[in-house]
This record gives C-alpha cells, sequence and structure tokens, in this order.
C-alpha cells in the first residue's frame, strides 16, 4: 500500500491491480486514517505505508525506524502473513484458519450486518458478479437477530396488537 492511495479527504483507499487486476476503491473510517497516520510518523517512508525490511535490515541500518524509511519496497505477503499470525498469537485467539483471506470474509460480513448492501459490498471486494460475492455472506448471530427484530416490526405494522 502506498502512502498516496489514502485519500483521507473522499475517506477511501484506492486499491490498484487488486486481486485480477482490478482497480477499486473502499471506505476508510476516519479513526483509521488517523491510526494510520500515527503508524506512519514512526517511519515517514516517502513511498509506503507498511514499508519491507528486507533480510539484512540490522546490518544495513543501525535501527527499525531508518530501515522503514529508507526502504524500497512494500512489505512482503509473507511478513504480512507474519504479522497477522503474531496479531493472533497476541490477541490468544483460539480459533483455527485466521488467515488474512478470513479477514475478507470477517469484512463483508461485519458490513452485510451494519446494513451495507450486497451489491456495495460486491463493490468492495471487486467482485464482477453476485454470485462471488454471496459466498462470502455466512449467518451469524447478528444476522439472525436483526432479521428476527424486523420481522417483529413488519408482523406490528400489520397485524394491529391484540385487544385485552
Amino acid at each position: 500500500m502506498e502512502v498516496t492511495h489514502l485519500d483521507r479527504q473522499r475517506g477511501v483507499l484506492r486499491i490498484l491491480n487488486g486481486k485480477g487486476g482490478k482497480n477499486r476503491e473502499i471506505p476508510v473510517s476516519p479513526e483509521m486514517f488517523e491510526r494510520l497516520g500515527r503508524w506512519w510518523l514512526r517511519h515517514r517512508n516517502p513511498r509506503f505505508l507498511f514499508p519491507g525490511l528486507g533480510r539484512a535490515w540490522k546490518e544495513k541500518y543501525d535501527c527499525k525506524a531508518a530501515a522503514q524509511r529508507l526502504a524500497q519496497h512494500p512489505m512482503s505477503e509473507a511478513s504480512v502473513q507474519q504479522a497477522l499470525k503474531a496479531a493472533v498469537l497476541s490477541a490468544r485467539l483460539k480459533k483455527t484458519g485466521i488467515s488474512c483471506h478470513a479477514l475478507r470474509h470477517s469484512y463483508a460480513t461485519h458490513l452485510l450486518e451494519e446494513g451495507v448492501s450486497v451489491r456495495q459490498v460486491q463493490s468492495y471486494l471487486g467482485h464482477c458478479s453476485i454470485e462471488i460475492t454471496a459466498k462470502y455472506l455466512h449467518l451469524t448471530a447478528v444476522s439472525e437477530t436483526k432479521a428476527q427484530d424486523a420481522l417483529r416490526r413488519l408482523y406490528a405494522q400489520v397485524i394491529p396488537p391484540a385487544r385485552r
């Protein structure tokens, strides 16, 4: 991810040449922009938000911040996966199968639980068909509760309450 891919004014992250070679934009909350900005201030790499250190960074540079500031490449895919594993261990999560791709599923599920349309989620994920996006949909306790609440409200609007 390059620093210029974040558009704070519009509140989006531009994904260039993503999965399937597609470009798209996804929303980023102001709070996330704040956190990403604080992270960038730690290294100030002119190009990359998550710069790659490279194998011999300790020998080349004396400190991690200098290595990140001068890095010429983004963080590798393997480093991202390793960072996720470290976060899972740190959080003491017991669930198996947590991966970067699983985060994509969670992202889609949580957006849908919050009422974001399937079409909008399809756009964020960069899918060309709704059928592909449908594979990411999971039934959860939250979605089940929301469905029951919606049915109660609809029922109350159509059928007047019984008189006692």
